[in-house]
């Protein structure tokens, strides 16, 4: 495989040598800025050979640097150990940026080359921000991974499905209606879409164009007088034609957006991460442009009342296989022969045996031991390992359901637990529960939640350089934006009605890695003479082990939401399970106690 990945390089290299670029930056996403793209937009890992969800690559004429943040460092080491492929890792002291590093390694008045079909303004800014002194120009070319890439997957074809009202809760129209009401608040006349859980939303229709993202491939162009989709016609089912006939919208080909842009009525309103492609031709063509979030990005993740409900009904759903399967797996693992990949597989099947089951949300993160360390862990079948009767089991899962999209992590202990891995366990417990209890004012942003997450271990000087939630589409994507909690500021207000993901995390390189995660929805608390306040409602319906809580370490208010959450969850749960399996949730939710 690393001498694959060289002779991949040095195809680049020369297709690079054609174009008289002496640096190539290869992306992890697609022309939709999407955050899990299609096989045919795998091009990072393609030419690295480094498979995780986040990273960058870039190639010169003779060196390549892969940028990726915390949760790849361990596995993007390993992969790409003997590739010449250096890492970057992002975001620690005396580590460049990958411009940085291209002004460093470059010429005076070399070239950057580009797709600009999958990078977009912001990266164009920035070269000429960093290497404009040393005259360091920025070429667009041509993708070269259609001729360097003999077996490349083709763009997706699979048909798009309508999602029923009784799932989205609000037509089309209606999303229309508020989306031009938006707009026009703006200053805009007309609006391009080109993100596809944006679309998918907007149209109430969800297509399988991407792995565990129900999106279908396409842009949408909405206007005073005219709503176009564009996307290859093939996808259309006469049903869905003859729906979107009757919402008013026309279907023109895939490609032809790139001409339509130009007629585009009135001010266009663009995302600031539409692709570089299209802002260009946007910039150029178009009577007027403005480089606008879209108002979906906020208007989607503010779910309605239909949602909602369709949210805890996927949660109780979702609940069920996870009791299903924990009370199978106490008794699976002292058997023996039980691996992270094998008990995966159960889970997997569990949930597809409840009702509207769309499959996972995610591939599965199911780390034993020291691989739990990793954030971003995936078994494959060269580090598979099995389970013992021993430890800590770390299991991040979610499902796919017509009324909801689920994401849960538990951290199971297997048997006799250490010292240090019961510590870790209670602190970590403790900052979820945090966020969990947190009550606060309109206008609050996930960076100033995301603190109260991390003070518990912060006081053991413990961290996580990742984020500490992020937003859950309604059978859209299981990362859904622009709200989140993070350490990096997040402008975004948290409103009524979003679902948010609370997911701190130890980890301990070598030993052992823990991690709680509810997704909660954000709902109104109370209203005094200092404005409104809101707080969070768990959604997910899963017991939390009790055996590695050392209890002494909980405040009161702590032990009380623990022990309701878990009344919460027998009383939602228990009328869905036999005798047998009421009796093991009885047991695993009752009163923790000092």
């Amino acid at each position: 495989m690393k001498s694959d990945i060289r002779k991949r390089v040095e195809a680049l290299r020369q297709v690079m040598r054609q174009e008289g670029v002496s640096a190539f930056i290869v992306p992890t996403t697609d022309p939709h800025s999407s955050e899990y793209v299609a096989p045919h937009w795998e091009c990072r890992k393609w030419i690295t050979g480094f498979n995780g969800s986040y990273g960058t690559a870039v190639i010169t004429l003779d060196d390549a640097g892969l940028w990726t943040d915390s949760r790849y460092f361990i596995q993007a080491g390993l992969q790409l150990e003997g590739s010449g492929i250096k890492l970057f890792k992002e975001k620690i002291p005396g580590t460049p940026g990958r411009i940085e590093w291209l002004k460093s390694v470059l010429k005076e008045g070399d070239c950057i080359g580009i797709n600009g079909w999958v990078n977009n303004w912001a990266l164009k800014e920035e070269i000429e921000e960093v290497c404009g002194e040393k005259n360091i120009k920025l070429k667009l070319i041509d993708d070269p991974f259609d001729k360097i890439w003999e077996d490349r997957p083709s763009i997706p074809m699979d048909s798009v499905v309508l999602h029923d009202l009784k799932w989205a809760g609000k037509p089309t129209s209606e999303k229309i209606a508020q989306i031009r009401a938006e707009m026009k608040a703006n200053g805009c006349d007309s609006l391009l879409l080109a993100a596809l859980d944006d679309i998918a939303w907007t149209l109430n229709l969800r297509g399988n164009d991407v792995h565990c993202v129900p999106v279908f491939i396409s842009y949408l162009y909405i206007g005073p007088k005219r709503i176009t989709l564009y996307i290859n016609k093939e996808k259309i089912t006469p049903d869905v034609e003859l729906y979107l006939k009757n919402e008013g919208v026309e279907i023109k080909p895939y490609e032809a957006v790139q001409d339509d842009i130009k007629n585009a009525e009135g001010t266009l309103q663009i995302s600031p991460n539409l692709n570089l492609a299209l802002t260009m031709t946007a910039m150029k063509d178009a009577k007027a442009i403005k480089r606008i979030a879209p108002p979906t990005d906020v208007l989607k993740t503010i779910k309605n009342d239909v949602e909602i409900r369709g949210f805890r009904r996927a949660m109780e759903k979702d609940g069920v296989a996870m009791v299903k399967f924990l009370i199978w797996l106490e008794k699976a693992v002292p058997k023996g022969g039980q691996t992270e990949l094998s008990v995966d597989e159960v889970l997997g099947k569990l949930r597809c045996e409840q009702p509207d089951s769309r499959g996972v949300s995610f591939d599965s993160i199911a780390a034993y031991a020291d691989h739990a360390a990793s954030p971003h862990y995936h078994s494959t079948p060269e580090s598979n390992c099995e389970l013992l009767p021993k430890g800590l089991f770390l299991l991040d899962s979610g499902g796919h359901y017509l009324d909801g999209t689920t994401d849960i992590t538990r951290t199971i202990p297997l048997g006799p637990t250490t010292e240090e891995e019961r510590i870790d366990y209670t602190l970590d417990l403790k900052g979820h529960l945090q966020v969990q209890n947190a009550v606060f004012p309109y206008g609050t942003n996930g960076t100033q939640i995301d603190a109260l997450a991390r003070l518990p271990m912060w006081k053991y000087g413990i961290n996580y350089l990742h984020g500490t939630g992020h937003g859950v589409g309604e059978y859209l994507s299981v990362h859904e934006g622009p709200h989140q909690m993070r350490m990096n500021y997040m402008p975004t207000v948290l409103e009524p009605g979003m679902t948010l993901t609370v997911e701190p995390a130890i980890y301990k390189p070598g030993r052992h890695g823990v991690r709680h995660e509810n997704t909660l929805l954000i709902v109104p608390a109370m209203e005094t003479a200092d404005g409104k306040f809101l707080k969070f409602e768990p959604l997910t319906l899963c017991p939390i082990h009790k055996a590695p809580i050392i209890v002494e370490m909980l405040t009161p208010e702590e032990l009380e939401w623990f022990n309701e959450y878990h009344a919460m969850v027998y009383d939602r749960l228990s009328p869905y399970l036999n005798e047998e399996e009421k009796a093991w949730l009885k047991d695993a939710t009752s009163p923790l106690t000092r």
